[in-house]
């Protein structure tokens, strides 16, 4: 309505400019001096009005728009004029300030909220840009970071040279672990880090978590979890040696009295000399249970050389096939690139991948069309990785979270320490050994390094 009034405003001034010369040159022309030299008067009056009528409307817009630029909101325009496209105009100027000022408010309290809640959360979190500077962080990373106000991440060398160093080598969507002390706590941080652009400059968000009290938790689960199952297990030996023994004791001494020499007979020694061979049985299973436990405490650190994923394979296949001499287990491996190399201990992760694939192995069985695919590349991430998946019955929901627990095992044979040997190997090469199952379905390992 505004446009198309100012419009016909537009055209009618237009209009009568246009009549206005006509009669000056029909005037002129018809020696009508005075009238004309009066009508040129009228053309130029109306001419500067038209000038006026433009600039005013194109300064009350351009008004406008700087005070939106400068955010000022107290700009009204009077709405009771002569000109009725003026009025409209002025309306609908009023109008739009109106909408744009409570847009303007409602952004402010979305961002005062959000950033009360950045404030108040419990995690620390920082955006630091190209050079440096860092552009916002709230309380809680000034706490963890034990320095206040952050404001570039050279102040970090005051904290711990290491720190800092850590923070310009961070890339975005990196995770990194770093601990920091002084003479009252240990704090041990989990950073994040994510890019983002904002205003066409590219900035890092970090996010940083003190996991001490959590790692403590894990510490003390996993340690009940371990002194449960060595308990069973050495109760298992024990009980036997105990009851045997008890059995033996009551041969030669009934009712607290040694029996005579005369009294033993060949019945007595033979049983006698079965429950020491059981004795001795159950001794040489504690034993190797300490032994491979001692095992498991004395790794050695990886001996690392760039190894070709496809040769590795292949040793690894061939140790496997001779698990898989039924005949219904197939054993494949894919290797994508094929000049793929890691920087490994070969004789130490060839037993990881073994272990995994006898596993595998004895989880088929005699299962029909039985399948264990190894594969070997590069994720998403742009981590290698080595994955060994069979299409077996899967691992229990209940069971996941203790198979890496050192001696734990679902087993009639075995010491259970195969799994948690095969993670601690990966953490020596800064890695990580996962599991994924879905019973009934497949069981997936993935060595991350």
């Amino acid at each position: 309505m505004v446009s198309r009034n100012i419009y016909l405003q537009l055209v009618v001034r237009i209009c009568l400019l246009c009549l206005t010369a006509l009669l000056v040159a029909f005037l002129f022309f018809s020696d009508n001096y005075i009238l004309s030299v009066l009508t040129l008067m009228l053309l130029v009056v109306q001419t500067v009005l038209l000038i006026n009528y433009t600039n005013h409307t194109n300064r009350k817009i351009a008004y406008f728009f700087d005070a939106i630029k400068n955010e000022d909101f107290t700009l009204r325009f009077p709405e009771k004029l002569s000109l009725k496209s003026l009025e409209e105009l002025n309306h609908s100027l009023n109008m739009l300030n109106s909408m744009i000022q409570d847009i303007h408010i409602k952004k402010q309290i979305q961002e005062q909220y959000y950033q009360e809640i950045i404030k108040q959360a419990d995690i620390g979190i920082m955006t630091i840009n190209k050079k440096g500077h860092i552009l916002f962080a709230n309380k809680k990373i000034e706490e963890l970071l034990c320095y206040r106000p952050l404001n570039h991440i050279k102040q970090l060398t005051q904290v711990d040279p290491g720190l800092y160093e850590l923070f310009v080598l961070l890339k975005p969507f990196e995770r990194k672990l770093v601990q920091l002390s002084n003479e009252r706590e240990k704090k041990q941080l989990a950073l994040k880090s994510t890019a983002l652009i904002l205003n066409k400059e590219e900035l890092l968000l970090v996010v940083a978590q003190d996991i001490h009290q959590e790692l403590d938790e894990k510490e003390t689960d996993s340690w009940v979890r371990l002194i449960r199952v060595l308990t069973h297990e050495i109760m298992n030996t024990i009980t036997p040696i105990t009851s045997i023994s008890e059995s033996i004791l009551k041969y030669f001494k009934p009712d607290n009295n040694l029996i005579n020499v005369k009294d033993i007979d060949e019945n007595r020694i033979k049983n006698t000399v079965r429950g020491l061979e059981v004795i001795q049985e159950q001794g040489g299973d504690l034993m190797q249970f300490v032994q491979s436990y001692r095992s498991f405490l004395s790794l050695p650190p990886p001996d690392k050389a760039l190894v070709p994923a496809q040769k590795m394979m292949d040793k690894v296949k061939v140790l496997l096939e001779q698990e898989g001499q039924n005949g219904s287990l197939s054993i494949e491996t894919i290797v994508t690139p094929k000049e793929i190399e890691f920087f490994i201990d070969e004789k130490q992760i060839s037993q990881v991948l073994v272990n995994l694939g006898k596993n595998a192995a004895q989880s088929l069985g005699q299962q029909e069309n039985g399948l264990i695919q190894i594969t070997a590349g590069t994720n998403a991430k742009g981590s290698k990785y080595i994955e060994v998946w069979d299409n077996g019955p899967g691992i229990p929901t209940e069971l996941i979270e203790e198979i890496f627990v050192p001696f734990f095992t679902t087993k009639n044979a075995g010491t259970g320490i195969g799994l948690s040997l095969s993670k601690q190997i990966m953490h020596l090469h800064g890695g990580n050994l996962q599991v994924h199952s879905i019973p009934s379905e497949y069981t997936s390992f993935v060595l991350t390094f």
